[in-house]
């Protein structure tokens, strides 16, 4: 967007929650509305002519196809039968649709008799064929209790004055069947919603307040946000110690055990945003102070996981086999939703937020945002890149270890790399209602590069063309696997093994951590570590054990090369062929170097096989859903995958290789040489490195012993970095095993300049750190001292 016209705003974007509780029923509605159609925006401002012609085609397409016969038993013939509940779930979101393109100037269906006729037919039909307070909740819940009662209030919302009050009263009345409040589940009346399926309920009772003028339904709206029922027990603005919700780390957990940020964490935020702008001004405004806790999670949570624009995959669980819910769009969501969220936040926080996703849309050309935001999205976005006062925030930097959700992302100037790990708290994968088919081992230490200049590797057909058994960063039993999720309901599998996780030093460098115990049908164990640095991410694999005659194999890189990629692959300074097709075994790799990707350094050389390969597959054979399903067109691109064996039955097998991000091919291949970044162990007591340049150690212990000259007494994450009389050490204990931990270092200390209250020191030569790690659920402890 490069136009400097001025956008209309919504009510929502201009009035604040601190302002006189002058706003009813009638304005409020207006801006439910708004909220949906954008608002008085100049439809001739080029800005967003691209929006308004893609809600255009595609209403238009369903205004084609709806069935306006009297005698229809569907209204769209690919969603019959109508009774099913995903297909009148999905009816009325295609409904909602057209509502809102009639209502939207500019489209050709706008202010249409005839549409806004059908549409109140449809309406009618489907409450009577389909959704009434007679019908019983069949099949998934979601669609009786969030999906269609959402889609439902959002077009009585738009044709407010054309329904007949009968009618209306007919939708109000269903929806107080299956969504009377926000708080407890209506086909599992003891349990409580929580995170972003109690916001998705509170907006659906707020929207069915507004139509029926019930002030006792938007006060339930509000109070269900702070669960003022259950004295706050559930609320969204609080920090949690298990379960749904956010926690003070930043991690984001739905479904008890899922790490969910880029997906239920985007409709909670969403939602949330969404009520603070629709009841601002009102008598039903949003005042709990704890609110600050949503504010804080936009930097503490949601950035983190936002990369030029696009959400990272580690944290979307089961979205990621949605064929129309990529990275770029879920993180166009909530770019969106932190824009709308900055509309009634205090200034503090909406200055930093609006530079902060300013640089996210210039950075992001690959997808670019108004590709893909609606209409009021957009006109939250233009708002932000035609202010000169609002400066386009730089890239973020740092290390995060989410130890409450299993995550780990680090961050660079030019590059991030997250990690996807699991155990025995945090699944490995979710499956079911058709969805994530093949997710076996997205959370097996799954490795997602992210390039500033290759925005499209996990956007651009990557999930229904990669090699499932193949992901980055995994080691597999190569066994057979069958198909997830294929019943009703979703599934999870956490897996037996208790370390996952690391520390963070300085908020720059990492140790993370995973003990593999595959999952049933396979005896294969692992030790795996990842050191993150300034320009390189350390993988280190040991006690890779498995008795079941298959081989196991440790995946270095399996990169989407899009669909005519011919990335030049150097081996040790050898360009190797460029067909589709052509594999190479290296018996003793020192170094590789993929173009537009970066380098891979083998410390001790490793036996490294590659292989070119064109792959086809399709959305659908990974995800079946009922309003997620993709579609069965093939889909074809080009990989270039890194991989050791270790051949069958391998017992206490080894890996050793160094990501380079972005690094050139000389700098690869000096790097190797000169081995600025040294292995000092990687066995079953201890993986280790040492960065001289930087004076960092860095190590996790798998159970007591010495490396690399620090001695712990039992299995941590330890970093420890030296500069000059300086000394900072980070510790954590990522298994959650330990009450007490001690860690003795190499060289002499004087004195605690400071420390977190769970550190003490035995100053001396052979100083000795005891650190209360007991309870503390992972998370780092931290120590500056003096030599």
């Amino acid at each position: 967007m490069t136009s400097t016209g001025t956008a209309h705003a919504s009510p929502a974007t201009v009035t604040t929650a601190g302002a006189p509780a002058t706003a009813g029923f009638d304005t409020l509605l207006q801006r439910a509305e708004s909220l949906l159609t954008g608002g008085g925006f100049d439809p001739a401002d080029p800005d967003f002519t691209g929006a308004v012609e893609a809600l255009d085609t595609t209403a238009g397409e369903l205004w084609d196809t709806l069935d306006r016969d009297a005698a229809r038993t569907a209204l769209w013939p690919d969603l019959a039968p109508l009774t099913d509940p995903g297909n009148f779930g999905q009816s009325y979101t295609r409904l909602r649709t057209l509502a809102t393109a009639w209502a939207t100037e500019g489209t050709s269906l706008a202010g249409s008799p005839q549409v806004a006729d059908a549409l109140v037919a449809a309406l009618r039909f489907t409450h009577d064929t389909a959704y009434n307070p007679a019908k019983r909740e069949t099949g998934n819940w979601w669609f009786w209790e969030i999906g269609a009662p959402r889609a439902l209030m959002d077009c009585s919302v738009v044709l407010r004055d054309r329904l007949p009050a009968a009618d209306l009263a007919d939708y109000l009345a269903v929806v107080d069947r299956f969504c009377p409040d926000a708080d407890r589940r209506t086909n599992s009346p003891t349990l409580p919603e929580t995170g972003a399926n109690r916001t998705d309920k509170a907006v659906i009772a707020a929207l069915r307040g507004l139509l029926g003028r019930d002030a006792a339904k938007l006060v339930s709206a509000r109070d269900a946000l702070s669960d003022v029922r259950d004295s706050g027990r559930n609320s969204l603005f609080r920090y949690t110690s298990s379960g749904d919700g956010f926690y003070e780390d930043g991690s984001f957990v739905q479904h008890d055990v899922v790490a969910y940020t880029g997906s239920y964490g985007i409709v909670l935020l969403g939602g949330t945003a969404y009520l603070l702008a629709l009841l601002a001004g009102s008598e039903w405004a949003v005042t709990d102070p704890k609110v600050s806790v949503m504010y804080d999670a936009v930097e503490r949570t949601f950035a983190p996981v936002v990369f030029d624009g696009l959400m990272m995959d580690s944290v979307r669980g089961r979205a990621v086999s949605r064929e129309r819910a990529g990275d770029h769009r879920d993180g166009a969501t909530a770019l969106a939703a932190i824009l709308l969220l900055a509309s009634g936040a205090p200034a503090a926080y909406a200055e930093r937020w609006r530079a902060l996703v300013k640089g996210w849309l210039t950075r992001n050309r690959t997808t670019p945002f108004e590709t893909l935001a609606t209409l009021p999205q957009l006109a939250l976005a233009k708002a932000v890149l035609n202010d000169t006062n609002v400066p386009a925030g730089p890239r973020d930097t740092g290390c995060h270890v989410f130890a409450d959700m299993d995550r780990v992302v680090h961050r660079r100037p030019g590059w991030a790399c997250a990690l996807s790990l699991s155990s025995k708290r945090i699944s490995a994968y979710e499956a079911g209602n058709g969805e994530n088919l093949h997710g076996w081992y997205t959370g097996d230490g799954m490795t997602y590069l992210y390039e500033g200049d290759d925005l499209a590797q996990f956007n651009d057909g990557f999930w229904p063309t990669v090699d499932p058994y193949r992901l980055p960063g995994t080691t597999v039993d190569t066994r057979p696997r069958t198909d997830l999720g294929t019943g009703a309901g979703t599934s999870t599998y956490r897996p037996a093994n208790a370390v996952a996780g690391g520390a963070v030093l300085d908020g720059r460098y990492g140790a993370a951590a995973m003990e593999l115990i595959g999952a049933e049908g396979t005896t294969l164990r692992a030790r795996k570590s990842w050191f993150l640095l300034d320009n390189a991410v350390i993988a280190l694999g040991a006690g890779i054990t498995a008795s079941d005659g298959r081989p196991v194999e440790t995946i270095i890189e399996n990169r989407n090369l899009g669909t005519d990629g011919r990335h030049r692959l150097t081996v040790d300074g050898v360009r190797q062929p460029a067909e589709q097709g052509w594999g190479g075994e290296f018996g003793r790799a020192r170094w590789a170097h993929v173009d537009r990707v970066g380098g891979y350094v083998f410390p001790g050389t490793t036996p490294l096989r590659a292989l070119r390969e064109q792959r086809t597959g399709t959305w659908r054979a990974i995800d079946t859903g009922a309003d997620t399903g993709g579609s069965t067109d093939p889909v074809t691109r080009r990989y270039l995958t890194l991989w050791t064996d270790h051949g069958p039955s391998p017992a206490d097998a080894r890996y050793a290789h160094v990501l380079l991000p972005g690094a050139s091919a000389a700098a690869t291949a000096v790097w190797s040489r000169s081995r600025p970044v040294r292995i000092v162990a990687n066995d079953s007591t201890a993986q280790a490195v040492e960065a001289r340049r930087e004076g960092l150690t860095a190590v996790n212990f798998w159970r007591a012993g010495t490396a690399a000259g620090i001695t712990s007494s039992g299995p941590a994450s330890v970093l420890v970095r030296r500069r000059g009389a300086h000394i900072r050490v980070a510790v954590a204990d990522p298994g959650r095993t330990l009450t007490t931990l001690s860690v003795e270092l190499p060289f002499p200390v004087r004195s605690v300049v400071t420390a977190d209250d769970s550190v003490s020191l035995v100053p001396g030569r052979r100083p000795v750190l005891t650190v209360a790690v007991g309870g503390s659920r992972g998370h780092t402890h931290r120590a500056e001292l003096n030599r």
